[in-house]
């Protein structure tokens, strides 16, 4: 069983809300991390037909009839009452903290009813796929090449990701959406993620991709969005700082698995992807990932851009904690010392950032610069950024 880094973020909140939410795709691993955590409470299903009309014909008597010491409830947004009645039950004993874990995959309305119902009650765990680091944790002779070229859904990683990824995208659009409340044309979404998976890391053009498709930009909205609460897609926004640049002002746009990514390019391998047009690109939203996904943990409240102006100034990744601002470039391959260090350096200065990283596949660590260093990916699994 992998040992998810999320497990002492889930823990902290236990300790300071009456209630916390677990959000993540489905098949990400949310109702193994609650039960590993929490594996003395009662856990019930509320997709499980039985348990779903229970708790939906009497939710206040099903919930205090198994509120001690707790209770974990799976797939929440399928009784939607579930969160006014929990609401009542926590005030009754308002001071109490750790009471009741939701599971739930993301959409608009499961947050909304939250935040409405349980405001000031809850807190609220994204879950993302595994890390590197969680990964070889669990199986310390896999090699990173395998999580890049897999991706970081447990079963991918397990089994033949391809064949996974066919099932999971065939439920997913079959049923998980409709069921979710997201009615999508199969067909189109189709599509439209192959596409995203050819233009992967490119600024987001929605007229350009509504004319391949034959929709309007305003459809493409619509299904990029539906990927985005569902967590497939990230759309990573530009930073803007009070400079004389003129600045790149769309997001970029990531199939946020590189699992998804290759199975959607056709990949099957690594040597496949090694002789890829789009290795250089799945790599970066390999590391970007990664990096995100470890620093929500140790900084939830940070936020994630990109940098580029119109002369071509460019940064991956920029990660704003509000108190500092760090650069990472990301390089394929070993690159030595890396060429262009001065513009690194000039580019820290518009943007404001205190240090920046390089990171590629190479070993080890070297810096380049007082404020610049160059990391390599397969021998720093274990860093965030500090």
């Amino acid at each position: 069983m992998w040992q998810r880094l999320a497990q002492r973020r889930l823990t902290e909140l236990w300790r300071q809300f009456p209630a916390v939410l677990i959000l993540g795709a489905r098949q990400v691993g949310k109702t193994t991390l609650a039960k590993a955590t929490f594996p003395d409470l009662p856990y019930f299903d509320l997709e499980e037909p039985g348990t779903r009309i229970l708790f939906g014909q009497d939710p206040v008597f099903q919930i205090e009839k198994r509120a001690h010491p707790g209770l974990i409830l799976d797939e929440a947004q399928s009784v939607p009452d579930v969160f006014p009645a929990l609401r009542g039950v926590i005030d009754q004993e308002r001071e109490r903290n750790g009471r009741f874990l939701l599971l739930g995959s993301a959409q608009p309305s499961l947050v909304r009813q939250a935040s409405e119902s349980l405001a000031g009650r809850i807190g609220i765990l994204d879950l993302d796929p595994l890390t590197a680091q969680e990964a070889r944790n669990g199986e310390p002779s896999l090699p990173p090449e395998r999580v890049w070229l897999h991706g970081g859904f447990p079963d991918a990683l397990r089994h033949s990701y391809r064949e996974w990824w066919e099932a999971y995208l065939r439920t997913y659009v079959e049923r998980d959406l409709p069921h979710l409340g997201l009615p999508a044309d199969s067909l189109l979404l189709r599509r439209l993620l192959g596409m995203l998976a050819h233009v992967q890391g490119g600024v987001l053009n929605l007229s350009q991709l509504g004319g391949a498709l034959g929709v309007s930009y305003h459809t493409v909205r619509r299904y990029l969005s539906i990927l985005e609460q569902t967590f497939l897609l990230r759309r990573l926004p530009p930073y803007f700082r009070n400079v004389g640049k003129r600045l790149t002002r769309s997001p970029k746009v990531y199939l946020r698995d590189t699992g998804l990514l290759h199975h959607l390019l056709n990949i099957g391998s690594l040597d496949d992807l090694d002789h890829h047009p789009s290795r250089g690109m799945s790599w970066e939203t390999f590391v970007i990932e990664d990096l995100i996904r470890k620093e929500r943990l140790r900084h939830p409240h940070a936020q994630f851009y990109f940098w580029r102006t119109s002369a071509g100034a460019e940064v991956d990744l920029v990660i704003d904690r509000g108190s500092s601002l760090l650069a990472v470039e990301v390089k394929t391959g070993g690159t030595g010392r890396i060429r262009g260090t001065q513009r690194l350096e000039r580019t820290l200065d518009d943007i404001g950032a205190t240090r920046a990283w390089i990171v590629d596949q190479a070993e080890g660590v070297e810096p380049l610069s007082p404020r610049i260093e160059r990391r390599g990916f397969a021998t720093s699994l274990d860093w965030t950024p500090a």
